[in-house]
């Protein structure tokens, strides 16, 4: 085989090694949207909790100061003034708390890849079997043989053919 067959099989092997590990290995593609949509999920529930959190944050300031508020807040937890005169009707129900919402529960997800290993040797039985296809077409078309050649003699003098120097 010559050199440009070696070298298309260093090449290839070297693709499927690359394309795999940039679309579906550890820091490919598939990865980097996975990570995103994750970044997004969490973005919008920081902003949800940030906002439960300014409102808590409204209402702590108003009932550290204000007096209305504070008097409305103790009303709603049975409480009264000296003076005031209560009025108990049946059949009403009682009160509500105000229950604050804190959000929903986000779990973080494993990101799914391809290990690199499984990259490597993919690219790997990929490059050997190039090689193996590429060798067995030389050997079918003749470039290579197996074939031990005798010896030629010429006037009873062997004639070796080795490499000039």
């Amino acid at each position: 085989m010559n050199r440009a067959k070696y070298l298309l099989v260093i090449f290839l092997g070297t693709l499927v090694y690359v394309s795999l590990s940039m679309t579906v290995g550890q820091n490919g593609i598939k990865c980097y949207k996975q990570m995103e949509e994750q970044k997004r999920i969490v973005y919008k529930q920081k902003t949800e909790i940030q906002k439960i959190n300014n409102e808590l944050e409204m209402e702590r300031s108003a009932l550290a100061s204000d007096s209305a508020m504070i008097a409305a807040y103790a009303r709603k937890l049975d409480y009264v003034r000296d003076g005031e005169k209560l009025v108990k009707i049946n059949g009403l129900k009682p009160a509500q708390t105000t229950l604050y919402d804190t959000g929903t529960v986000f779990f973080h997800s494993d990101v799914e890849f391809v290990s690199e290993k499984f990259c490597k040797i993919s690219a790997l039985i990929i490059s050997l079997l190039t090689f193996v296809i590429m060798f067995i077409l030389d050997v079918r078309n003749g470039n290579i043989s197996f074939r031990k050649e005798k010896n030629k003699m010429i006037a009873g003098i062997p004639v070796y053919d080795l490499p000039q120097v």
